[in-house]
């Protein structure tokens, strides 16, 4: 960037800037912002022309940084949230004064674990607190969480870099849901009765091992995968009126198991098959916002909701 005064810069200049680096967009920075289109498109212009530099270029639907705005985004990040810091004199959240909306990305297993809790939570405590839980693409969520597209990610154990943070927060075994009465299933389920079933396989994928399968591989064990389909509820169903068995998440099966009156027996092989971890970026970890909302959210998680009503 040329040399200039600072007192002739409009530093929301350099918000939106931030804005189009995150969204990839000068529709989704508009309204990220609350601005209009040529509003953004202006407050660009002006920007480019500071710089020097065009900062965005067009690539199909998405506005691609240019190197100058790549080695620009980071000082320009640092001193927003300095701005930001500064400003933020109590070094406090006051959840029950501030409007604000939170993105977490969660897998759909975990929402109706979470989601109950959580919202009771902050029903009253936090009365203009919006929550959004989306489902994270796992390739984008270093970006996102540097971006701030995302607040917070609950996953399992993935592949990030340093300036992501993570907590583990728990580990799910697996149980086996069956219609009552089945009849090669009793109190209990050892491995060779499991293997004489005939099983559901649950993914959204349209190939490839899921948990159980891939434990089972280990041992050189296969079993007989009469259904695959995308979502529990459906397999549950099927269970219901079907002598097929479905291997899921304990706290899950708790939970959507109860309105089908299906059974639940442990998984025979002892494995960890589902270890949660809290994802957040470095940059948010002193953030008073973000540390409110992992301690409802970690809070929520920790909370045995197969037992509530």
């Amino acid at each position: 960037m040329n040399a200039v005064h600072l007192s002739r810069v409009d530093l929301n200049l350099f918000v939106v800037f931030n804005a189009i680096f995150s969204e990839g967009s000068i529709t989704r920075a508009g309204r990220r912002l609350n601005l209009s289109q040529p509003a953004i498109s202006h407050a660009l212009a002006r920007l480019r022309g500071l710089a020097g530099d065009p900062l965005f270029v067009r690539n199909g639907h998405a506005m691609a940084p240019t190197p100058r705005a790549r080695q620009m985004i980071a000082p320009v990040r640092d001193a927003l949230q300095g701005f930001e810091a500064a400003l933020a004199s109590t070094g406090s959240f006051d959840a029950g004064a501030v409007s604000k909306r939170f993105v977490i990305g969660l897998q759909g297993v975990a929402e109706p674990m979470v989601a109950p809790v959580l919202m009771r939570a902050i029903a009253r405590s936090a009365p203009r607190v919006d929550i959004s839980l989306v489902r994270p693409d796992r390739r984008e969520l270093e970006r996102e969480l540097a971006a701030g597209t995302l607040d917070l990610v609950l996953d399992v154990l993935l592949p990030l870099p340093d300036e992501i943070r993570r907590l583990h927060l728990g580990t799910e075994r697996l149980m086996v849901a069956v219609r009552r009465g089945h009849p090669k299933v009793g109190r209990t389920l050892d491995l060779a009765a499991y293997l004489s079933l005939e099983h559901i396989q649950v993914s959204q994928r349209r190939r490839g091992l899921s948990a159980e399968d891939f434990e089972l591989s280990r041992q050189d064990l296969r079993r007989r995968v009469r259904l695959r389909c995308q979502n529990y509820y459906g397999a549950c169903r099927v269970v219901a009126g079907t002598d097929l068995a479905l291997t899921m998440p304990e706290r899950y099966a708790r939970i959507l198991n109860r309105q089908f009156a299906n059974r639940l027996v442990p998984f025979p092989l002892d494995v960890a098959a589902f270890d949660t971890y809290a994802y957040w970026h470095a940059d948010s970890d002193g953030d008073p916002a973000n540390r409110w909302l992992r301690t409802q959210l970690f809070q929520a998680f920790a909370k045995d909701t197969s037992k509530r009503r």
